[in-house]
C-alpha cells in the first residue's frame, strides 16, 4: 500500500506543473464566470459565440458521416430491390417462353425433346447452335430442330451431353420448302446475306408475305413447318428464276430454349433414292 502511495506521489510531483497550470486555468474560468465586468462580459459573449460556431461545424461533420452512411445503405437496399426486381421479370419472361413451348409440345406429331441454348455464333457464314442436351438425352443427328416460332436448324453433330446445330442461316443448310398459299415449293438456302426459296420459276405465283413451310419432300424435316414470311421477289435478269428473300420466322438473336425433333431421316427411302440417283447417271 505504501509503495503504491508513493508511486502515485512520485506521479503528481512529475507533473506538477501541468496540474498547476490546470488548477490556474479552471480558478480562472471560475472568476470570469462570476466576474460582471463588462470587459468580461464581452469575453464571455465571444467565447460563448466560438464556441457555438464550433459546435455547429462538429455537428456538421457528424451529420455528413451520417448522410454517407446511410447514403450506403439506401444504395445497398436499391441494388438489392433492383435485383430481385430483374429476377421476377426474367421468371415471368421464362414463364411465357415455357408456356408457348408446351403449347407446341402438345400440338406436335413427334416426340419433342427440350433443351436449352448455351452457345450460339450468329456472326459467320455457317452459324451453329449448342444446346444442353446430348446422345444420353435422345438426341441423334440429323434430327430437326424447331421452337414456337418454328425451324430453327438441325443437329449436325453431338456427344453425351450435348449437340451441335446448323441453323437455317448457315451456307451449309438445305431443306424443301414450299409456299403455303399456292403449294410452290423449292429449296430452302442461306447464301451469307439472306435466307432464299431457291429455284422458283418466273411463271408461278409467289408475292411478298406469303408463308413459307417445310414440304413433304424432305426426308429430315417434317412437312408444315413455319419457316418464315417472303419479304422480297425479284426477277433474276438473263434467266428463268426468281429471286425470292425470305425472312425468317425464329429471332435467332433472343433464341434461348429450343425444341428437338426426335425424327431422323428414312434409310429405306435414302437408300431407293440414292439407288435410283445412281442409276440414272
Amino acid at each position: 500500500m505504501r509503495a503504491a502511495l508513493e508511486r502515485i506521489y512520485d506521479i503528481l510531483f512529475a507533473l506538477k506543473e501541468y496540474a498547476l497550470l490546470s488548477l490556474l486555468v479552471i480558478i480562472s474560468l471560475v472568476l470570469l464566470s462570476l466576474n460582471d465586468n463588462a470587459q468580461v462580459k464581452s469575453i464571455r459573449s465571444v467565447a460563448t459565440v466560438v464556441l457555438g460556431l464550433g459546435q455547429d461545424q462538429l455537428s456538421f461533420i457528424s451529420g455528413y458521416f451520417g448522410l454517407r452512411r446511410e447514403n450506403e445503405l439506401l444504395r445497398r437496399v436499391n441494388i438489392e430491390l433492383a435485383d430481385q426486381a430483374n429476377q421476377l421479370r426474367e421468371a415471368k419472361l421464362e414463364n411465357l417462353r415455357l408456356r408457348q413451348m408446351v403449347g407446341l409440345k402438345d400440338q406436335s406429331r413427334y416426340p419433342l425433346i427440350a433443351a436449352k441454348v448455351v452457345g450460339k455464333n450468329l456472326t459467320l457464314m455457317r452459324n451453329t447452335l449448342t444446346l444442353d442436351k446430348g446422345t444420353s438425352d435422345g438426341v441423334r443427328d440429323h434430327m430437326p430442330i424447331v421452337n414456337e416460332a418454328g425451324l430453327v436448324g438441325v443437329v449436325v453433330a453431338s456427344n453425351e451431353y450435348y449437340s451441335v446445330a446448323n441453323i437455317i442461316l448457315n451456307v451449309d443448310f438445305r431443306a424443301s420448302a414450299k409456299i403455303q398459299r399456292t403449294r410452290v415449293d423449292g429449296i430452302l438456302a442461306w447464301d451469307g446475306k439472306s435466307l432464299l426459296l431457291k429455284n422458283i420459276a418466273k411463271t408461278l405465283d409467289v408475292s411478298v408475305g406469303d408463308v413459307v413451310i417445310t414440304s413433304e419432300y424432305s426426308s429430315t424435316y417434317p412437312a408444315g413447318i413455319r419457316v418464315g414470311i417472303v419479304s422480297s421477289v425479284h426477277e433474276q435478269a438473263g434467266t428463268l428464276f426468281k429471286t425470292v428473300s425470305i425472312a425468317p420466322s425464329v429471332d435467332f438473336v433472343k433464341l434461348e430454349e429450343v425444341f428437338v425433333v426426335t425424327q431422323t431421316p428414312d434409310s429405306l427411302r435414302l437408300e431407293l433414292e440414292q439407288k435410283a440417283s445412281r442409276t440414272l447417271k
